[in-house]
């Protein structure tokens, strides 16, 4: 049996994927450490993993403006949270591999300090990508961000990792985890081979007993409606004009609000909202969402079969609603001007099987299913815990 360290960064988007890779490698008689935020990893969890905490920053760092978007907002991303995150995280991960001392490192594709310390301790180490959006490379079409990234990673491995290296830390040598299908990201070329599709993670997860789920009505179409953990502040008018949207829909549609930045106050009679919720206990029950393009509500969404009506912010988003749009399962609006009346007709669209918005979220649904999930995943990890020299990626 191998030993696997998962390296994780504080976002759930981040832990809940590879959570349930845990889980099936621990169910096939592995042993699994994690290094990372210890409270969010616990609570995402239904095991009592050994933790090599990293805990967040206090006050979770700077707040970025609502304003901030396009290659501002990923420069400040970089510059704010990517790179101090790996540089405070470094001395908790050297620690954590010299301890634990496993066989395999898998790091998420935004915890540097995990694929960089473990390239200088000589450990093999394999790329978890939470999100679709670097596998195609958006920064390429701004070569200067493309550039001036390349030069903050290599500083970093500098100081971090082993400076002989010259491959994108973001792109393990030994192999990628990305949980998506080859149809959801379109022709786009991939960093290399070693590219495992392997679709969401849809695992057990810890369940809610105080969700009212008696407070659903069977009558009218659920819509499920999140705008993550990112951007709170961006989203607030969006979800405003969300819910004015769902009361000129009341008659048939009942909308189920996720709101952890706390954005919503009361909401009209028959819509729920909650700062968590069972996702995909209610994604089973939905028949459409509304979302700002996380990666993993999409995935999840899409695996279900459900058509999407997406208002991406920033960060990854634009390219995942994209990728939606351009396989015909979704609509993109535009977060900072749209209102209840487009929202509504937005909406409509895509319930009505008619459209072919659902037919074409259940095509991309199968693919994300056939990709295997956890267990693909568990088993790709199995073959690299095991492997012998790594190759060269192309980027």
């Amino acid at each position: 049996m191998s030993r696997f360290l998962l390296v994780v960064p504080p976002p759930a988007e981040h832990i809940n994927p590879l959570a349930g890779v845990a889980a099936e490698l621990e169910r096939r008689g592995h042993q699994v450490a994690w290094c990372g935020p210890a409270e969010q990893i616990r609570a995402l969890t239904d095991t009592d993993p050994e933790i090599h905490d990293c805990p967040p920053r206090a006050g979770g760092g700077p707040s970025r403006p609502p304003t901030l978007t396009g290659p501002a907002a990923f420069r400040f991303r970089w510059e704010q949270f990517h790179l101090p995150l790996a540089e405070s995280m470094a001395p908790r991960v050297e620690q954590a591999v010299r301890a634990f001392a496993p066989d395999l490192v898998v790091s998420d594709q935004h915890a540097l300090a995990g694929a960089l310390v473990a390239e200088r301790l000589g450990v093999p180490c394999a790329t978890s990508a939470s999100t679709s959006a670097e596998l195609v490379d958006p920064p390429a079409e701004l070569p200067e961000m493309s550039a001036w990234l390349t030069d903050r990673l290599d500083e970093l491995r500098g100081r971090i990792g082993d400076p002989r290296s010259t491959h994108d830390p973001r792109f393990s040598p030994y192999g990628i985890l990305a949980f998506t299908s080859r149809e959801l990201l379109g022709d786009a070329e991939l960093p290399w081979e070693r590219v495992h599709l392997v679709g969401p993670v849809i695992a057990e997860r810890p369940e809610d007993p105080d969700f009212p789920w008696d407070d659903l009505d069977p009558d009218r179409a659920l819509v499920f409606v999140s705008l993550g953990t990112a951007n709170t502040d961006a989203g607030r008018r969006f979800l405003t004009e969300t819910v004015r949207a769902l009361v000129r829909l009341e008659d048939r549609v009942q909308g189920v609000f996720a709101d952890p930045g706390g954005q919503l106050g009361g909401l009209p009679a028959g819509m729920l909202v909650r700062s968590h919720v069972p996702r995909l206990d209610l994604l089973s029950r939905a028949k459409a969402v509304i979302s700002d393009s996380g990666h993993n509500t999409v995935a999840e969404s899409l695996w279900h079969g459900l058509p999407l009506v997406l208002a991406p912010i920033r960060d990854d988003q634009p390219v995942v609603a994209a990728q939606v749009v351009a396989a015909g399962a979704g609509i993109r609006l535009h977060v900072g001007r749209v209102g209840a009346p487009h929202i509504a007709e937005a909406l409509t669209t895509v319930l009505d099987d008619a459209e072919g918005h659902r037919t074409a979220a259940a095509a991309i649904g199968r693919t994300l299913r056939a990709g295997g999930g956890q267990h693909t995943a568990a088993t790709h990890l199995e073959r690299l815990a095991a492997q012998t020299a790594p190759a060269t990626p192309s980027r």
